[in-house]
């Protein structure tokens, strides 16, 4: 009982640290949140993170938040899941609920407007890493499939104007029937292999 509580706690100022200092939304906190849980703490193998990252992308809501209810809910279970939306919509909250006293007197600073902009510039550096990043992870299955499936989707969004939902839509079915063949495919060759 102790250990789960340690768990909770260290799940709940992880989360909260990482959503704390973390500028420019849930494209910048998943690569944080990857270092965390996967090289530091070692609560989540690469692959596992890959995935969670997917369904998070994939749901509706913020990405952030979405991430942290599914790697609560990997480490801990329901109170898990509890636990780390916590600790990543709380400092948002409080930030927000500060600044916004402040927002009509410094909306039209050219300093921190300056500053915004430049903010930005480092969420899209955050932003490739994490598509590199996680890219290479998929490429790095030795499948045709995977990488096929994110230039056709990277194609029909960007030149092809398809709504993403109905890409997302499609990339489900994909993998589902992917998954589906691999797992009756071996189970027919094991068959044919036992036949004399």
């Amino acid at each position: 009982m102790k250990r789960q509580k340690g768990v909770y706690r260290k799940l709940f100022t992880s989360t909260l640290k990482l959503s704390a200092g973390t500028f420019g939304g849930g494209f910048v906190i998943v690569p944080l949140m990857r270092e965390k849980f996967v090289n530091d703490l070692r609560w989540i193998d690469e692959q596992e993170m890959l995935d969670l990252v997917a369904i998070a992308e994939s749901s509706p809501g913020a990405i952030a938040v979405n991430a942290s209810i599914l790697v609560g809910y990997h480490v801990a279970g329901c109170l898990g899941a509890l636990v780390a939306v916590l600790g990543t919509v709380l400092p948002p909250l409080i930030i927000i609920s500060v600044l916004s006293g402040f927002y009509g007197a410094v909306r039209g600073n050219a300093i921190v407007n300056t500053a915004m902009t430049c903010m930005l510039a480092g969420v899209a550096a955050v932003i490739c890493d994490t598509v590199l990043t996680m890219g290479a992870g998929v490429l790095r299955q030795r499948r045709l499939l995977y990488p096929a499936v994110m230039v056709l989707s990277f194609i029909a969004v960007r030149f092809l104007g398809v709504n993403i939902v109905a890409v997302i839509l499609a990339c489900a079915a994909v993998g589902a029937a992917d998954t589906v063949l691999r797992k009756h495919g071996g189970q027919f060759h094991r068959k044919a292999v036992k036949r004399p």
